[in-house]
């Protein structure tokens, strides 16, 4: 098999098994090697087929879905050109056109006669496959089964040209890679560099799930509309008390706006550091990226945050028009700042530049957006709304007096101390 011959399609993350499986459809009959070596090379990458239907959940030809897994999560020229704009033009199509020939051959090629050459009837178990579990341990359920219909899809394509359409269509439709597959990353740094990671799973909530802060949410969803559609949007600051529904709000985006393209990449105040290596990533890709940072705040000693100024505006380099910076902080002024800053007579004898320092990383939120803890009246809306959306059936008076005598000794009244009375009465079954 060609697979050496591949010109675009090349350095698959797990490319040894597609190299073992070629190597064993092209020698399996010279009569020059070893059949015993063969026949357990065979096995082996059955076991390997079979472990990688487990952890993404596939089902059906699995040599067929591990290819499809190839072609999608393969970050080239073509496939990064292709990813929401569908098909384009240039001398790459017909490079691409030769990989998908390439392909189109691993596609179509029939097993019986290694089975029967090698004496491996057991390879049949790969080419029906049913999954015990539709679980994957890498993609969520719908990610694996439009993966699972790829590949069916392009085994049922008639030539390479009908092939390669199919394959564009998905990078149009859904994206290539990482970026194209999940939802939310995070960041991780070690000895080879600045990582992306995906982030496998993230609530499925939305917007229209959080109760109250419908100016809020409105702000944030403007925000987040314009952004999505190409036209000028401000980074966003979500401050305000604790458990008013912040983050749960950046999460209602992610799943909200995936789709359209909206991708949010989690990172943390010690990895500030790794800012300019994580935009020079995202910078070229067709998407909308959302850098977030959770709980944001800083110590009065802490510089972090002067990289995160840099970054957000005043650095050399333009920030890119595909990203914005969204956080969430109890604080409305992000940097802790003290009596002393106020004091007149202070071994700082600039107090003024001191204050308008600490100031100047929250006034580069073009938009702020203000969550306060709801009142009784408002807790109590939230507790009903909850309640109803998961099957509560208590008496109304009965739900508020345990909801009321719950937040006197959880955290008060806030949007998260009810969705944990919620939880409460479920898991004890009060729900009857």
């Amino acid at each position: 098999m060609r697979v050496k011959e591949l010109i675009v399609y090349r350095d698959f993350e797990d490319g040894q098994l597609l190299s073992d499986m070629a190597d064993l459809m092209s020698g399996y009959d010279d009569p020059e090697r070893d059949i015993s070596e063969l026949k357990i090379l065979f096995y082996d990458c059955l076991h390997r087929l079979i472990e990688e239907a487990g952890s993404y959940g596939f089902h059906g030809n699995l040599w067929h879905t591990y290819l499809a897994n190839l072609l999608v999560n393969n970050e080239n020229s073509y496939s990064c050109g292709c990813e929401i704009k569908g098909e384009i033009t240039g001398t790459i199509n017909r490079a691409a056109l030769h990989d998908i020939e390439i392909f189109k051959e691993l596609f179509d090629f029939d097993f019986h006669p290694v089975m029967d050459k090698l004496d491996v009837p057991d390879f049949a178990l790969a080419l029906d496959y049913e999954a015990s579990t539709r679980e994957s341990k890498v993609y969520n359920t719908r990610i694996c089964g439009r993966i699972c219909e790829l590949a069916e899809d392009l085994a049922k394509a008639e030539d390479p040209e009908a092939m390669k359409a199919v394959l564009t269509q998905f990078y149009k439709d859904y994206g290539v890679g990482k970026f194209g597959l999940h939802k939310s990353f995070r960041v991780m740094h070690d000895d080879a560099g600045v990582h992306i990671v995906p982030i496998l799973n993230i609530a499925h909530v939305k917007l229209d799930d959080l109760v109250g802060y419908e100016t809020a949410k409105r702000k944030l969803k403007n925000n987040t509309e314009s952004f999505v559609m190409g036209l000028k949007a401000n980074n966003c600051l979500l401050y305000g008390d604790a458990g008013t529904g912040k983050s749960s709000c950046i999460k209602a985006i992610a799943n909200e706006y995936y789709e359209r393209g909206l991708r949010v990449i989690e990172i943390y105040k010690h990895q500030f550091q790794d800012l300019n290596d994580v935009i020079a990533q995202i910078k070229k890709r067709n998407y909308k990226f959302i850098i977030y940072m959770d709980d944001l705040s800083f110590e009065d000693f802490e510089i972090e945050y002067k990289y995160l100024k840099a970054v957000i505006e005043g650095g050399l380099e333009k920030r890119p028009k595909n990203v914005l910076i969204y956080a969430t902080s109890n604080r409305r002024h992000l940097i802790r700042e003290t009596t002393a800053d106020k004091e007149e007579i202070r071994e700082d004898l600039h107090t003024g530049d001191t204050v308008q320092e600490k100031l100047s990383l929250a006034y580069r939120f073009g938009v702020t957006i203000y969550f306060g803890s709801p009142d009784k009246k408002q807790f109590e809306e939230i507790v009903r709304s909850l309640a109803s959306r998961n099957g509560i059936l208590l008496p109304e008076e009965d739900l508020l007096a345990e909801a009321n005598k719950w937040e006197l000794t959880h955290g008060g009244l806030s949007g998260r101390t009810a969705q944990q009375f919620i939880d409460y009465l479920l898991g004890a079954h009060m729900s009857l």
